[in-house]
Parts: C-alpha cells; structure tokens; sequence
C-alpha cells in the first residue's frame, strides 16, 4: 500500500509539475522572451495561475508530516488527490502554440535544472525522508515560474552570445552589398501595410526583399537578411517595431536606412514608453541613420511624424490624403464595400488610383508607398498598376467568405486609427452587423478612454457587439450604453472561441461579422 500510494503521489505530482512549467514556458515566450513583462503578468496571476489553493493545501499535509503521526501511506494519498488537477495549465486551443524553438529548448533545459534544484533543497534540512519528499515536490511546483524567470536569467549572457552572433553575420551581408537599398519603415500603425505595399510597386521593376509577415524585431530581421537576401535583390524593405527606448537604435546598428518611412505616432507601447512624446522621439530616432543622401518619407497629415523633419539635411518627401500641403496628395477619395478609388497629386501629375484595401486609413498607407516607389524612378501610372493588384495584408481588414457570412478579418490591428477604419468599413455593409472585439491593450493611462471612445464609434455602425473578456471590455460597453446602443445587443463572452460560437448560432447568411483585433493567449480571461 505504501509502494503504490508513493508512486500515485509522486506521478501526479511531477505530470502537474510539468504542464505548470509548461504553462509559463509558454506564457514567457508569447512576452517576447522578456523578463519585465513576464514579471508583470505573474504579478498579475499570484491569486489565479501562480498560487493556487492546492498549494496551502500541500503546505498544510507537509506540517501534518512534521508535526502528527499519520502514515505515510495515507499522507501520500492525500498528497496525490490535492495535485491530481493540471486543467489551469493546459490551453486546449491556444491561437499561438507553444514553438520548440532551440531558444526555448535551451531555456526548457535550465529551467528543468532549476527545478532539481528546487526539489533538492529539503535534502539540507534534517527532516523525515517522507517530509524531505513532499516539501520537494512542493517547492517544485510552487516556484515552477520563479524556475522560468531565473533560468531566463542564467541564459541572458548565452543569448546574447548568440543575437551578437546573428547581428555580426547581417552586418556582413549587408556591407558587400554597396549597391543594395535599404528601406526602413516604422510608426506606431500601418507599418506592415505600408510596407507590402512598397514590395508590390518595386516588385514590377526590381528584385525586392522584404520581411514576411510583421517580422520587425533585431532577430526578425537577421534572419530575413542572413537567409533570404542574395546578390540579385535591389531593395530590401525593413519593418522595424519599438517597445521600449533604445530599440530603433539596436535595429539601426545592423542595417541602416537609404529610404526612411515614419507613418505615425500613436499611443501604442503607451505602457513601455511612458509617454507620447518618447514615443516620437523614438521614432524620429530613424532618421539620425538615414544614410546622407538618403530620403524620409514623412506622413504629413500627423503633426509629431511632420515636426521630426527640423534640422534634417536630407530630401524630405511629404504625403498627406486629408487635404493638407504635401508633396503626394490623395484626393477625390471614394469609400465602398470593394475598396477605394483617389486620385494621386504630384506637382502637375494627376493620376486615378484604385485599390482593393478597404479603410481610409489605408490610402495614406498606399500614398507612402508610391513616394517610395517615385525615389526609385516609378511612375504613377506604372504605381496605379501595382495598387490595383494589391492584396490585402493577412489578417488586416482582409475580407473573406465562410458559409455564406461575410468576415472582415481585422485580428491583427490593435491601434485606435486601425480599429476606427474597420468600424467605419463595417458600417458601410449591408445586412446585420456584427463586431467581435476584447478592444485595443498597452495604451497605457489613456487605454480606459480609448476604449470607452471606441464603443462610442461602434455604437454607430453595428447591430450586434460581442465582447471578449468580462473585464478588459467593460469600457467598450459603457461607450456602447453612453451612446444609446442597446444593451440587449451587447454580448459578453469569456473567449474568442465562445465569441465563435455565438457568431455560428446567431447569425444567417449574408451577415457580416468583423473580427477586430485578437489579443494574445495571456490575456485569455475564461
């Protein structure tokens, strides 16, 4: 009895013990392999995924084997029966599986020897061998996210090893390559937009390079650069993303721009930048490597993108599809259900564009590109060719048809100019209307406002409001309710996949549903 209630404890123990691990392995690697934020969502998850009841209880069972005389046997038994449950830990439909890349198996592998460690602390104190043991298993499984975060520590200086290593090998590349372009887009939305954009205009004359995807991280980049790029290509088209201060710096010292693209400054990353001003001036960071006889390419219907051009010396090209003074201008523009229709304004040129794109967001996308593809000697008319074949960006207001429902897949825009767009093309549509939304995150103080002010904006061209997570969209439904909107049409749900399900049950065949924005596994409330 004592031989099989030792090997029932110890299984469940350590099978727990290994999906918790696996449960924050996981969550670290959808935070970017970064410390701080993982920190942050622990602290965040002390009374849900990381401190559970089972473990006051385990506390409670290692006591009685330290202080009563009850058997083994039966303390084990007890033991199994408190740690037989791992249903927090497992993501059955995770929208982004756990990735067994060789960083995360270098960091499983520390962080499964911190675990020894912990387990083996007990053996230092002269307790029973059966207190010894629970206490192990105990701390085991108490400290599995504190094993993570401290094995990510151990493994800092060997990573960083190796992104140096990475690094050097793309500035190699690229240094033989004189005669290579390099276009650098950043801003705090339309970067992947705008840079697909330009791969398609450039694509009609020159072999283009250009990151997949939202590929705009230092490592995201050396790998573009150190697999794919050959001597035949032209152009290579970068995407750059920012965080935190210092990042356009990092990306800059493994390849500097000939072309500079600044789309916008935004309130995303509100939360790592700490304000709108840093935001800017990270941004504007591009241009201190703009090549000197480089060219910026400056979004001129956004005030903090227009300023950063004082004191440049190199060519500034200015677009703007608002009606402001530009050196591009968008006008005569046409919104409808199959795109847009503007005619381009370049010094005496006037030329009719059309685009599949929907959102208005988008022409100043499109106008951006096309200064870039005037830099290389395109004309507009050879550029309306381009935009006329322009796909829409995956998961970026792309439309798509699914049993008779018309979706509008806007999963991957999360800023309050991106998401305003897609509400507006959903309005445009007829048949019931449907957003499903958890609304926009890391917009710092001004996120409860900015959501708060998007409901407002849906309130005007939905029928039906079905939102993700009870707590991260009770703001969405205050600018709802302030705006008039039903509350009866206001649907609540815990997960993308119950917001699926309730899109499967209630709508009927020519219904259109927008997907907008889908945030991460970690901020999962069900």
């Amino acid at each position: 009895m004592l031989a099989i209630s030792l090997i029932v404890a110890v299984s469940f123990s350590v099978w727990r013990m290994v999906r918790r691990t696996r449960f924050f392995l996981h969550s670290f690697q959808l935070h970017g392999y970064a410390s701080r934020p993982f920190g942050a969502w622990l602290r965040g998850q002390l009374s849900d995924s990381v401190i559970r009841v089972s473990h006051a209880l385990g506390l409670l069972l290692i006591l009685l084997s330290i202080w009563t005389s009850a058997p083994n046997w039966l303390l084990f038994l007890l033991w199994a029966g408190t740690f037989t449950s791992s249903r927090r830990y497992r993501r059955d439909r995770p929208k982004k599986p756990l990735a067994w890349t060789a960083r995360m198996k270098r960091l499983g592998a520390i962080t499964g020897a911190c675990l020894v460690g912990f387990i083996s602390l007990p053996s230092l104190v002269s307790f029973s061998a059966t207190t010894q043991l629970l206490l192990g298993l105990w701390l085991g499984d108490l400290l599995s996210p504190i094993a993570v975060w401290l094995a990510a520590q151990l493994a800092s200086p060997i990573e960083k090893r190796i992104r140096e290593g990475f690094k050097k090998q793309a500035r190699s590349r690229i240094a033989v390559r004189p005669d290579l372009e390099v276009i650098a887009i950043t801003g705090s939305y339309g970067k992947t937009s705008v840079k697909f954009a330009i791969r398609e205009i450039l694509s009609q004359r020159y072999p283009t390079l250009a990151t997949p995807s939202s590929f705009n991280t230092p490592m995201g980049i050396c790998r573009v650069v150190n697999n794919n790029l050959t001597d035949e290509h032209r152009f290579a088209v970068l995407e750059m993303g920012m965080r935190h201060p210092g990042d356009i710096a990092e990306l800059c010292e493994i390849v500097s721009p000939n072309i500079a693209v600044i789309t916008s400054v935004g309130v995303a990353h509100m939360e790592s930048m700490g304000s709108i001003e840093a935001i800017a001036a990270e941004k504007g960071s591009l241009l201190t490597y703009l090549a000197s006889d480089g060219v910026a390419i400056l979004n001129g219907d956004d005030d903090r993108v227009l300023n950063m051009q004082r004191g440049m010396s190199q060519k500034v090209i200015t677009v703007s599809a608002s009606g402001r003074s530009a050196d591009f201008r968008a006008v005569d523009i046409r919104y409808d259900t199959n795109g847009a229709q503007f005619d381009v304004l370049w010094k005496d040129e006037r030329i009719p564009f059309t685009t599949r794109l929907l959102g208005s967001h988008n022409v100043l996308n499109i106008l951006m590109a096309i200064a870039v593809g005037h830099v290389a000697d395109l004309s507009l008319r050879q550029m309306s060719h381009a935009i006329a074949r322009l796909e829409p960006v995956e998961h970026r207001l792309e439309i798509k048809e699914r049993g008779g429902l018309i979706v509008i897949d806007d999963a991957f825009n999360s800023n309050p100019v991106g998401a305003a767009g897609a509400v507006e093309v959903l309005g445009k549509f007829e048949g019931r209307r449907v957003i499903v939304t958890p609304g926009m995150i890391e917009l710092g103080a001004e996120e409860h406002a900015l959501n708060r002010a998007f409901g407002r904006q849906i309130a005007s061209n939905v029928d039906d409001a079905v939102l993700v997570g009870p707590e991260r969209t009770r703001p969405i439904a205050e600018g709802l309710i302030s705006a008039g909107f039903p509350e009866s049409r206001i649907h609540v749900v815990k997960s993308l996949f119950d917001a699926q399900d309730w899109v499967a049950s209630n709508l009927a065949h020519g219904d259109v549903v927008l997907f907008e924005n889908d945030l991460p596994d970690q901020f999962n409330e069900s």
